[in-house]
């Protein structure tokens, strides 16, 4: 008992005195005093006392689609060291093939009695994917908050990159190296973020219909881009825009594999801006997410939900940044 009384003091930064006083239930404690101990507690792995488990724990979930691609990560340290500092303790949740599904993860948070989810690549983006657990949270009246886009009709703040400004400057950037045979590499025909890119797209390069041939979709797996951009770079393609730095990586892989030279031949762009992409043969030219704003806001539109203080609805849009590397160059014979 005296071992973990230290600890936690020590961690929430008061004296041994003040965490007796909170796990015994006495006043003369303030609630943000009273907060911190508990919070502590949690972190430090030790269950509250009986008295106290009945509360809602100030946990919050952070639910990922995985964590090999770097971007995943990159936003968790984000989060969690934010929720970290406003009082919360993060629990994250990241899925696995054949492990366990974002609605298992979901029931798992629920019985935790979590105060709020915050959700990163999830199957919202996805239009012909299962809803079903995100209402069970909206009927729970469990705050949620999604990161990059999401189906509209379930009705979660939002948080995402202005996909639109990103394909204008990846667009841009080829056009002014003097590419005119451009294409993408997406992700499926339902993800609400790849549909975005297209239709920004679509508008900038003055496609219609009979464009379609310079667009490819693939799962987010360098295997899948592989495969989609050996068919654009086929079709005589000298410039292609990604929806992720894994499907940049693995259409100059495409490239290569067709005798193929990047950026001489063929000048790619990924999305993102993820761990490492300086360090890749040529450096990735990409589309810079600003995840550091991104999930410290996710944060604060969660806290605010949780705090009462109201849900905005409307889904905040923050401008990604161009980031020119070695995978452009000007278009073949420029």
């Amino acid at each position: 008992m005296t071992k973990r009384l230290t600890e936690v003091a020590k961690k929430a930064g008061v004296s041994e005195a003040t965490v007796s006083r909170v796990l015994n239930g006495r006043d003369g404690v303030s609630e943000a005093t009273r907060t911190a101990v508990l919070t502590a507690l949690d972190v430090l792995g030790y269950e509250r006392p009986t008295k106290l488990r009945g509360e809602r724990a100030r946990l919050v979930g952070l639910v990922l689609p995985e964590l090999q691609n770097p971007i995943f990560p990159a936003l968790a340290e984000v989060v969690t060291g934010t929720l970290a500092q406003r009082g919360y303790t993060p629990a994250l949740c990241a899925r696995t093939i054949g492990g366990v599904s974002e609605m298992d993860y979901v029931e798992m948070l629920l019985d935790h009695q979590v105060s709020g989810v915050i959700f990163a690549g999830g199957s919202y983006a996805l239009t012909d994917a299962k809803h079903d657990h995100y209402r069970r949270l909206t009927d729970r009246g469990l705050p949620v908050v999604l990161v990059n886009a999401g189906v509209d009709e379930l009705g979660f703040p939002r948080v995402s990159t202005d996909d639109a400004v990103a394909v204008e400057q990846a667009y841009g950037h080829l056009r002014s190296l003097g590419h005119e045979r451009i294409g993408m590499v997406l992700g499926p025909e339902g993800h609400v973020p790849s549909r975005r890119k297209l239709d920004a797209m679509m508008k900038a390069a003055g496609w219609d219909e009979g464009d379609a041939e310079c667009v490819e979709r693939s799962s987010f797996s360098m295997e899948g881009a592989r495969v989609a951009a050996t068919k654009l770079v086929e079709r005589g393609v000298t410039g292609i825009i990604c929806a992720s730095d894994v499907l940049a990586l693995g259409t100059i892989r495409a490239a290569r594999r067709l005798g193929r030279s990047v950026p001489a031949d063929v000048s790619v762009v990924g999305f993102d801006d993820s761990a490492f992409m300086t360090c890749t043969d040529p450096p990735l030219t990409t589309v810079r997410q600003p995840i550091e704003t991104m999930g410290q806001a996710a944060v604060d539109l969660l806290v605010t939900q949780i705090e009462g203080a109201g849900v905005l609805q409307d889904e905040l849009l923050f401008e990604p940044e161009l980031v020119v590397r070695g995978s452009t160059a000007p278009a073949p014979g420029r």
